[in-house]
């Protein structure tokens, strides 16, 4: 298979080598939502779910997934990750969860993002599965990517799924502020 780094000559997969490549620093920054119905949402809103809250929990079993996410992908690298950090933002019709990741590394982080945020989710489904059996985890992509060989890599549309057709008001921030910032 011509052009794809992860195949030897005979069609059999490898996993890349890396080891002539430079350390540069790499930054992604990782989206996924999962649409939650009416009542349900009412119930994360009001932090009146019977598991307790599922943004904090979301946010931190997103952190510990980007860190293990070597073991859970079997042709990732294992990376020193120098920053995870992971935000759910209520909408009006779900939660959208964003993960920023950095390393100084010879390869991306852009799996280590995905990761988080698809763990994220998975993580509000478990905390809400009681409330709303019909939720839906959609949307994980990559937004942004700065560093790497291929250089920067931005989204055209980085809004969320409900964010396009959100209420003025209806979202709220939680999680840790932006690296460098402060609340």
């Amino acid at each position: 298979m011509p052009g794809l780094s992860h195949y030897r000559k005979g069609g059999e997969v490898q996993m890349v080598d890396v080891s002539a490549k430079g350390f540069t620093e790499r930054t992604v920054v990782a989206r996924a939502f999962i649409r939650i119905g009416r009542a349900a949402m009412a119930a994360v809103r009001a932090q009146r779910t019977p598991k307790g809250n599922p943004l904090e929990i979301a946010r931190i079993a997103g952190i510990a997934a980007a860190k293990r996410t070597a073991e859970l992908i079997p042709l990732c690298h294992p990376l020193p990750l120098t920053y995870v950090d992971v935000a759910a933002r209520l909408r009006h019709n779900g939660v959208e969860l964003t993960a920023r990741v950095s390393a100084t590394a010879r390869t991306g982080v852009e799996m280590e993002a995905l990761t988080a945020v698809a763990v994220a989710a998975l993580t509000v489904y478990d905390m809400c599965k009681a409330l709303d059996k019909e939720m839906e985890i959609s949307s994980i992509c990559v937004l942004e990517k700065i560093g790497g060989k291929s250089g920067p890599y931005a989204r055209a549309d980085k809004r969320a799924p409900s964010a396009k057709r959100s209420r003025a008001g209806a979202s709220r921030r939680v999680g840790t502020p932006r690296r460098g910032t402060r609340r």
